[in-house]
């Protein structure tokens, strides 16, 4: 046991918040910039402006290239609506039934959130509020290449669908012309109405400013690599973008009575992910956290993706041990994680504490891939700190609001007095002309 122990401190950073250098080494533990690299910049910039010129051709160009894609011509590239039902109709009749179940529980979560206009009239006769309209087309990026990603499908499309968003454009990259077939399942039970087969900056590119098959879109949501990532950040504002996804996140807070496997695979569960995922585990509790870091690394030697996790844990993962879970509660909210699990008995009543997080997964029977697939929230979430001032994807994601005003013949007179007076003060003198002709 001793030397599993050493293994593991060796392969995690063990920290307390009592060391005189821990503010510091967790800040640095913390830091990650996405996409600061000049020459990813420069790179990417470089295919916005040659799918901006050359569109269909360079994409299918670029695809062939990158995704080794045996496509001869763009129109390859699309697929049909009755490929999409073929796939579904092709599952296996638990993994079918599985796949609706998480529909079906995201379609109800979302549905909760769609957004109503409103409108009043105030004590001068004047009518004011505001409508809310869905988006008219969105693109949904789905990543493919070393893992695919049907709940992504899911998680981007239904939230979308039930906003009422006119179209909805998928572009999934597919290496060597090969989909997995649960991807194009969930695109059909989503109500996705076309599928490109591309991927990458030059499929980002593509959705934003358009080429002569792909229409462009107004906003842009789902994860991708540092690439898509680049090019999303690059396009913001000649379309709409969900957010700049970094790599996945979890945060798990335990004391009392637990069960220190499930702990371990849920850390575990997010640095499978990517090398460059952050797995934080924190506890006040000592016992816990050798006995996390033992089966740890007991579990982590059995996952198929070991390696991955491996460095992902060794690099930005930590066990860290705080005095008293009002501390785990300050530590929390500077982390603001994607992903954070509250695994104590009073676990609602912490969460009333946290200020900072993606989604809060409450007690010690709500794992966090649960969200991942089919509680119902979304797990499209805020990364790399961005839980302060961001939120999950949702309906009002794909849903903009308008103002409306109407003055009244008697309302507009004091308004337009006020208008008046205020526009003198900017001088702005056709402003206030434009007022004060009303009254």
């Amino acid at each position: 046991m001793a030397f599993l122990l050493k293994l593991v401190g060796k392969l995690m950073r063990r920290l307390s918040t009592q060391d005189q250098n821990f503010k510091q080494v967790f800040a640095d533990l913390l830091a990650f910039e996405t996409v600061s690299d000049p020459e990813l910049l420069k790179t990417v910039d470089q295919i916005i402006a040659d799918v901006r010129q050359h569109g269909d051709s360079h994409v299918l160009h670029l695809t062939q290239q990158f995704d080794r894609h045996p496509a001869h011509q763009f129109s390859d590239l699309e697929l049909s609506q009755q490929q999409l039902k073929a796939a579904f109709d092709g599952l296996e009749t638990d993994v079918r039934e599985a796949l609706q179940l998480a529909a079906e529980r995201i379609r109800e979560f979302h549905q909760a959130q769609k957004q109503d206009g409103w409108q009043y009239v105030d004590a001068l006769g004047n009518t004011l509020g505001q409508k809310v309209t869905p988006l008219d087309r969105v693109g949904i990026y789905v990543p493919g290449g070393l893992a695919s990603y049907p709940s992504s499908v899911l998680m981007n499309a239904i939230p979308a669908q039930v906003a009422g968003v006119l179209e909805i454009i998928m572009v999934v990259p597919a290496p060597g012309g090969e989909l997995n077939p649960l991807v194009l399942a969930a695109a059909h039970l989503a109500g996705v109405h076309r599928v490109f087969t591309i991927g990458g900056a030059q499929a980002v590119a593509a959705l934003a400013y358009g080429t002569k098959t792909i229409p462009a879109v107004d906003k842009i949501t789902g994860p991708g690599n540092r690439f898509v990532a680049a090019a999303k950040r690059a396009v913001f504002g000649q379309v709409g973008i969900d957010m700049i996804a970094g790599p996945s996140e979890i945060l798990v807070y335990a004391e009392g009575d637990n069960n220190a496997e499930w702990l371990a695979m849920d850390v575990l569960s997010q640095a499978e992910h990517d090398t460059v995922a952050q797995a934080i585990f924190i506890s006040p509790d000592p016992q816990l956290l050798d006995d996390v870091a033992t089966a740890i690394e007991q579990h982590l030697a059995a996952l198929p993706k070991a390696e991955i996790a491996r460095e992902s844990i060794a690099n930005r993962g930590a066990l860290v041990l705080v005095k008293d879970r009002q501390e785990a509660i300050d530590l929390i909210n500077q982390v603001a994680p994607e992903h954070l699990e509250l695994c104590l008995d009073e676990a609602e009543q912490m969460a009333q504490s946290i200020r900072h997080a993606g989604a809060i997964f409450m007690g010690r029977h709500t794992p966090e891939a649960i969200g991942d697939y089919c509680a119902g929230p979304n797990h499209v979430l805020p990364t790399s700190g961005t839980a302060r001032f961001s939120s999950p994807l949702g309906v009002y994601d794909f849903q903009k609001r308008s103002s409306l005003i109407m003055c009244s013949a008697e309302g507009v007179k004091s308004l337009a007095k006020a208008a008046d007076l205020l526009a003198q003060k900017e001088d702005l003198d056709a402003h206030a002309r434009s007022a004060r002709y009303r009254y």
